[in-house]
């Protein structure tokens, strides 16, 4: 196993061998109690000096993963547990997947990297010394400037930068409402039934519960929300995630009556507020009352999800809160990144960037909607109206859902049944399914949904 580090090039040859014990006691290749050979012996057994390896039994017996003692020699220390398994990985991968028809991604190739490549440079090539401290918490002024004039421009909301914070996109914003609730004494917090399935786990990395409240054709229904008791609901308004629908003026002016009756929170996620193909996107819900909405959203469907950069519009009686606990558990984000989204913004870049996805993302549904009414006849299709994905309800016939997820998987197509995000599976046999199709060229979107017919003709 030390092989390889003594043949490492000489000058790194120390640092090799000292990694590869390190990971030899980590692994638990070597266990605790091991004894090591001496250091001329393990010497002449690799061809090093010996002052090589005395030097690596030094550093690790530093480090706890050796013990030794005058005259005893070198053993592993009981300090060290080898890891358990592999970690679980948070983005699987499925082997063999030739088409991931599953929805959240937008096309990372449409990243402008010419662009933001360019504003890193001269953000860099300016930014004065003192910006390069520890950041405010809320984020650097001239970002919560650029993005309070850019959500009031594109969104209707009441952007005051005092109360904008910037965070690592919605899903750290959602667990900073969480907390801030919690302390409040809350304990549960609705969420849209069928909704996205993210919402209740990061409610309960706060320690809060989550309530599932169901859907009709204008949004919320506002009976069971009265009575489920909850003081705080999340909603997707603009664009539901997943039916796609926009909820209806009636239904927006209730959800705030009946905040506003028991002084609750509603948290807007605005994910995709942006992407509207068939008119002017429908404005944000805190626009209306800032006082109880709390407003969310990022670049992650717009620009990368890599770039972990988002905001929270809180409600005044809130922001002091989420700003202890933001200070509290980051200290802020990274203030060069933040330093290049306020300049890409104020230049126009992010509008351009909208733009050119909208475009894509258009041709995209639509090759979408036509090849499923070509390949898969008798399918419903809905929720086209906006967004990076659709609601596909494909006949009986195709069914049971569950085969015909298998038999999908097995033909190289991941997929995502619309009874994954909580709504029940349907009644009347249909297989109802929640399509991504941003990600995807449009040849391999019409690839994917031949590949789709053609296993569902092979389950008939």
């Amino acid at each position: 196993m030390l092989l390889p580090a003594a043949s490492a090039p000489a000058r790194g040859r120390g640092r090799a061998l000292q990694s590869a014990l390190r990971e030899a006691v980590r692994s638990g290749r070597l266990v605790p109690g091991t004894r090591l050979p001496s250091s001329r012996a393990l010497a002449a057994d690799l061809g090093v000096s010996r002052g090589l390896v005395t030097e690596a039994y030094e550093q690790l017996t530093a480090e706890s993963y050796l013990r030794s003692g005058h005259g005893s020699g070198t053993w592993v220390s009981g300090s060290v547990r080898a890891a358990k398994g592999r970690a679980r990985d948070l983005a699987p991968r499925a082997p063999g997947t030739r088409i991931d028809f599953r929805p959240g991604t937008p096309d990372l190739s449409l990243f402008p990297r010419s662009a933001w490549l360019a504003t890193h440079r001269s953000v860099l090539g300016r930014l004065p010394h003192s910006a390069l401290g520890y950041p405010d918490p809320r984020g650097l002024p001239e970002l919560r400037d650029a993005l309070a004039a850019l959500l009031t421009r594109r969104r209707g909301v009441v952007a005051d930068p005092e109360r904008l914070l910037v965070c690592s996109g919605v899903a750290q914003a959602t667990t900073l409402l969480g907390f801030v609730l919690r302390g409040r004494g809350l304990d549960t917090v609705g969420v849209e039934d069928p909704g996205s399935p993210e919402h209740a786990a990061l409610f309960a990395s706060a320690g809060l519960a989550t309530a599932r409240l169901p859907l009709d054709d204008e949004g919320l229904v506002i009976g069971p929300l009265e009575r489920s008791g909850v003081r705080a609901v999340v909603t997707t308004q603009a664009h539901q995630f997943p039916t796609g629908i926009a909820y209806s003026a009636a239904r927006r002016s209730r959800l705030l009556d009946w905040a506003r009756e028991t002084n609750g929170v509603i948290m807007e996620d605005d994910y995709d507020g942006d992407f509207r193909y068939d008119r002017t996107p429908v404005g944000a819900l805190q626009g209306l009352d800032p006082e109880h909405v709390a407003y969310t959203g990022s670049v992650s469907k717009s620009l990368a999800p890599g770039l972990r950069l988002g905001w929270l519009l809180a409600p005044a009686s809130m922001t002091d809160e989420i700003v202890d606990r933001k200070r509290t558990m980051d200290l802020g984000n990274p203030a060069v990144d933040q330093a290049v989204l306020a300049e890409f913004v104020v230049r126009g870049g992010y509008d351009r960037q909208l733009r050119r996805c909208q475009r894509a993302y258009r041709e995209r549904r639509d090759v979408l909607t036509t090849a499923l009414a070509e390949h898969l006849p008798g399918t419903e299709v809905s929720g086209i109206a906006a967004g990076l994905h659709v609601i596909a309800r494909l006949p009986a016939r195709y069914g049971p859902e569950a085969e015909f997820v298998s038999r999908a998987a097995e033909n190289g197509i991941a997929l995502r049944l619309l009874s994954d995000c909580g709504d029940a599976r349907s009644t009347d046999g249909y297989v109802g399914l929640v399509i991504g199709y941003a990600h995807l060229p449009p040849a391999d979107i019409e690839r994917g949904v031949k590949l789709l017919a053609a296993c569902s003709d092979s389950g008939r």
